[in-house]
């Protein structure tokens, strides 16, 4: 059953939050058996919520018919009443055909990613979020990110105008513009971490006032995932500076060395951990072997417990 966006507001907040890989085979076709698995899994694992076709479930190498069966088949796995939200984007237009797919096709809502290429005027992309939030009935989370940076002004206008705008996802970590739009909106929207590698900003956000976050590798490793987020929640200072210092740094140094490499070394982590998720679409590169490997020591050495059947040492 479809949430309200007022419920959605709600259930977000209640949780961590994951954005499924999209699984494709050797030859780069969706594997749709393989993603079903993986969904029904990460469903189970605790999250608060998922997204899928999001940046790390590679939205932007989809096409629309490859979508609607990402769409489809995530929504059919999920537990009930966990939120199911999907990843829409490209021009105004594109970005409406997509958001009407996901609903068709099961989403609780929706995550609008920036458009494609252009730099647009802060009117524009307040007429762009306002065409997508009006086109669908369910709930829509804007995405602050590289070339679509809402102000507090306009964030608020399209607040406004559309009831079924319910959040915002950060992924620009500007201190100022976050105060500005948490203390202008937070009786309004729910604010969700979306800096890539989220754990790395989220003792920073949560003061701000950020109520969850995005982990990817929750993917791989769902139960150190969690237990970060509840050692955050919690306060425990020191048990989060110990998994920053022994893992979650190293693993950004790693990430940082290739552009794309915040969606490719989430795969392999996921190859590491025996998930069968398969290759990165080009654009994109999967990360070299002595890179995977680095990565396979570091997991290792942190004695991580992993999904998809392998236990890593320690387990």
């Amino acid at each position: 059953m479809t949430v309200s966006p007022s419920d959605l507001i709600s259930r977000l907040g209640q949780g961590l939050l994951s954005f499924p890989l999209t699984f494709f085979d050797e030859a780069g076709a969706f594997n749709e058996d393989g993603y079903r698995a993986h969904v029904a899994l990460q469903g189970a694992a605790g999250a608060g919520g998922l997204f899928a076709a999001g940046g790390t479930g590679e939205f932007f190498s989809l096409t629309l018919d490859e979508y609607k069966r990402v769409v489809r088949a995530a929504s059919e796995e999920v537990p009930d009443g966990l939120p199911l939200l999907a990843g829409v984007g490209y021009g105004t237009r594109m970005a409406i055909e997509f958001a009407q797919a996901a609903e068709a096709n099961g989403a609780d809502g929706l995550l609008v990613l920036p458009p494609y290429l252009v730099h647009s005027e802060q009117e524009g992309l307040r007429r762009h979020l306002t065409a997508i939030c009006r086109s669908v009935g369910i709930g829509v989370i804007a995405y602050n990110r590289d070339n679509a940076i809402l102000t507090a002004e306009t964030l608020d206008r399209v607040a406004e105008d559309c009831p079924n705008l319910i959040g915002l996802k950060d992924g620009v970590g500007n201190v100022e513009l976050l105060t500005a739009l948490r203390y202008r909106m937070a009786d309004r929207l729910i604010f969700i971490g979306g800096m890539p590698t989220a754990e790395v900003h989220a003792s920073a956000a949560a003061a701000i006032g950020m109520k969850t976050y995005s982990s990817a590798i929750y993917n791989f490793a769902p139960a150190t995932a969690l237990q970060f987020f509840n050692a955050l929640r919690a306060g425990r200072r020191s048990e989060i500076d110990d998994l920053l210092r022994r893992f979650f740094l190293p693993y950004l140094a790693i990430r940082n060395r290739r552009a794309g490499y915040a969606v490719s070394i989430v795969k392999a982590g996921a190859r590491i951990a025996g998930i069968d998720c398969g290759p990165v679409r080009l654009p994109l590169l999967d990360l070299r072997p002595e890179e995977q490997e680095e990565l396979a020591t570091l997991i290792e050495s942190c004695a991580m417990p992993m999904r998809g059947g392998r236990e890593v040492a320690g387990h």
